[in-house]
Parts: C-alpha cells; sequence; structure tokens
C-alpha cells in the first residue's frame, strides 16, 4: 500500500504551482459574480492572476472581520453565491462566523491528513471532535468514510459513555483535540478500562506540546498533529518524517507580514493567509490570523509540497482555547453586561497539559453574588468555564491587551 493518499503529494512544485493557478481562475470569476467580491475585488482581472506575485497584489480579507460582515449581510456577508440548498450542511462557529459545506466526498480535504497518520480501510475511528452547529466534527468524519473508515460520532465529554463505546466497538484511531485525548486515557486508567485498541490519533484544536506527545507515545499511541480551520478544513498535515506539517493541495497558502498582505521570506514568521480553489464557497486571500513559518527544502516522507512549522501563536488577540477560538469583542460584551467593570483582561494558560483561561477584572464596586454571575456570562459568550480574578482600579498594565496567551510554544 501506498506511503501517499495519491499523485499529487509527489508532483514537482512548478506543476503544482501551474494547476493551483489554472484553478484559481475559475473561481476568482465566481467570486466576482458575488456582491461582497465584487467590491473587494473592484478592478480585479481574473485572467491576470497567474502566480503568488500577481496574487499577493490582492487586498487581504480578515477572518476577524467575517462576523461583522456577515451580520450586515446574512448569513455569508455576500461572499457566496450559491443557494443555500445547495450546500450539504450549514455551521455557525464561535464568532458567530456562519460556514457552508459542499456536497461532495471529503468537502474539508482532511482525508490527506488522515492518511498520513495512519489511518486506513476497515479501521474504526473515535472521533470526538464536536457535531454541534460547528464543522470540526464533520470535518474528520467525511474524511474518515472517504478512507473507508467506520466512525463512531462520539463528540466531547461524556467519558462514562466514551469507556462504553471503545469497550464494544474497540477503534483503532482517535481524532480529537489532545486534551480530550489525554482526559479519556486518564479516566481509562482510573476505571481500570482497557483502551490499547486506540493506535493512532490525529489531533487539533488545541497545543500538542512535546511534554504531552511524549506521554500519549509512552501510551502506545501513534499521534499527528492536524492544522485546521473551520473556513478551510484541514490546511497542513503531520507526516511519519515528524519533519514539520506539509501543505495540503487543495488551496494556496501565503505566509504575510502581520497586519499587511506582503508575503515574508522562507522561515521569516508570519501570519497565514489561504485562498481556497472552490467557486461555490470562494475564499480569497483569507488571513486566518494564525502565525507560522515555511520551513525549507521538502519534506523526507516524499511528500513536495511547502511545510510549515505548525501554528505559532496569533497575529492578533484572538486565542484559539480548547479548540474554541475567543476574540477581543467577546471580551467587550462580558463587561458590557456588568457596569461594575471598569477593565478586562483574559488570560489564557496551560496547566496539567490541559488550557485554562481566568478572566481578570478590575471593578468600581463587588455586589454579593458578582464573580458567579460573572462566571457565568464568561461561559454564556465564549462557550468555555474559566475562573474570574477580582483585581482593584489600576492593577491591570496601560498596554491595551485584552486577551493575553500565556501558554508556551513548543
Amino acid at each position: 500500500m501506498s506511503e501517499h493518499y495519491d499523485d499529487l503529494e509527489t508532483r514537482s512544485p512548478a506543476v503544482r504551482e501551474a494547476d493551483l493557478f489554472a484553478k484559481l481562475r475559475p473561481m476568482l470569476e465566481a467570486a466576482l459574480k458575488t456582491p461582497g467580491y465584487s467590491a473587494h475585488l473592484k478592478g480585479v482581472d481574473p485572467a491576470a492572476i497567474t502566480d503568488r506575485k500577481a496574487l499577493a497584489k490582492l487586498p487581504i480579507l480578515r477572518k476577524a472581520e467575517m462576523p461583522a460582515l456577515q451580520k450586515a449581510a446574512l448569513p455569508f456577508g455576500g461572499f457566496v453565491g450559491a443557494p443555500l440548498g445547495s450546500f450539504g450542511r450549514l455551521f455557525t462557529s464561535p464568532g458567530p462566523i456562519f460556514e457552508p459545506e459542499g456536497t461532495g466526498i471529503d468537502p474539508w480535504g482532511a482525508a490527506r491528513g488522515l492518511y498520513a497518520a495512519g489511518f486506513r480501510r476497515g479501521d474504526v475511528v473515535l472521533n470526538t471532535f464536536s457535531y454541534h452547529l460547528t464543522p470540526g466534527g464533520f470535518i474528520m468524519d467525511s474524511a474518515a468514510r472517504a478512507l473507508g473508515c467506520a466512525v463512531i460520532p462520539a463528540g466531547p465529554g461524556n467519558t462514562e459513555q466514551q469507556m462504553e463505546v471503545i469497550s464494544a466497538y474497540k477503534p483503532q484511531c482517535y481524532a480529537g483535540t489532545p486534551d480530550f485525548l489525554k482526559i479519556l486515557i486518564e479516566a481509562a486508567e482510573v476505571r481500570g478500562v482497557d483502551i490499547s485498541c486506540i493506535k493512532r490519533a490525529v489531533v487539533s484544536g488545541a497545543a500538542f506540546p512535546p511534554s504531552l506527545q511524549d506521554w500519549v507515545k509512552a501510551r502506545g499511541i501513534d499521534a499527528y498533529q492536524l492544522y485546521a480551520t473551520a473556513d478551510f478544513g484541514v490546511i497542513a498535515y503531520e507526516t511519519s518524517a515528524r519533519d514539520g506539517m506539509v501543505l495540503n493541495e487543495t488551496m494556496i497558502v501565503e505566509i504575510v507580514r502581520p497586519g499587511t498582505g506582503d508575503p515574508v521570506a522562507e522561515g521569516e514568521v508570519g501570519e497565514i493567509v489561504v485562498t481556497n480553489l472552490d467557486p461555490y464557497h470562494p475564499q480569497i486571500r483569507l488571513a486566518v490570523g494564525d502565525l507560522t513559518a515555511v520551513l525549507p527544502g521538502a519534506s523526507a516522507s516524499g511528500r513536495s509540497n511547502a511545510r510549515i512549522k505548525g501554528w505559532m501563536g496569533r497575529a492578533d488577540q484572538t486565542a484559539k482555547i480548547k479548540g474554541m477560538f475567543v476574540r477581543p469583542e467577546q471580551v467587550a460584551e462580558i463587561a458590557r453586561r456588568h457596569a461594575e467593570i471598569a477593565k478586562l483582561r483574559l488570560v489564557v494558560g496551560r496547566a496539567n497539559e490541559v488550557d485554562t483561561m481566568t478572566l481578570k477584572a478590575e471593578i468600581y464596586a463587588e455586589p454579593i453574588g458578582f464573580v458567579d454571575a460573572v462566571s457565568s456570562t464568561l461561559q454564556q459568550v465564549t462557550k468555555l468555564k474559566g475562573a474570574v480574578e477580582i483585581l482593584p482600579l489600576g492593577a491591570l498594565p496601560n498596554d491595551g491587551k485584552v486577551i493575553a496567551d500565556e501558554r508556551p510554544i513548543g
């Protein structure tokens, strides 16, 4: 059986570039028929965008702008021309950002990443990504089934039931966040449940530092990272060479200087900008807000596409916590709901290989039940639980930070 998913992974870079930009023209033509892109790309000639230099001249569209743009013209801000009924599924992710799913096999391009992680036809996959409104569960579900795997649509949480289904179905593969994989392993150890059937894993949506990688490997699970977003699906994936993350074959990825649309030199850290090749859901130079750097040379796995280091932080103050994006405007919403708050800062950390968050609040007064009320609002707005710490006026630094991500990188 081939180590590679298909021949696209081993074609020459020149052939790849020619193919990508040949497919880009009809996608641009379709995009310009939408009111959103006709305004955003006014005056652009699709026939002139034949290489990366020409593409780099097009304006950036930032993911952080999408909630406001979509709210002004629901549901997609005028950037999608296809009728809603032509899509397979319709999602909303935190922000909120509304996203459609195509109707084809593996519409998120994730099967390639699962294949690189060793998932094969006939495997049983425990999929613990959420199936509720967000696309994560379906990204992995459709990819696994495209490979010929059976999928247990477990979703996150409910460890007792997870133990039951693992014991019954004995899945060989896991898909989910690295944090939840650790939770499952520890739950099994405490309960004396044998989950040694799980040999392979793909993890995404949260940090997977070397310490946790070693911890998981010591328990007999070969885990691989995917870099994926709810906008595009899998953008890059880890291979058995363990030498960075190889870019997917279904999109054009640029690394630009944060705050600009200018590509950076190889090896320089910059913001990830993606252009897909889907005429039904065109996304042109969408800056996703994540930082990375391109690695020199090709992967030892034999795949010829460029490699990135993986997630290296955020270009803005948006943070991904336990697989969910939390944005500065959400922190501002918490302050708006409580008149006693003078200033807020959400501090993101990591303890025992799990993401943590603490909302630090300077307040004018502390009525009875205030901390519980703010904790409840924090969970309502972000969909995540966190601690609340009360501070006197003037205690927070005057540096403009709303979200401080203090998790170690790497």
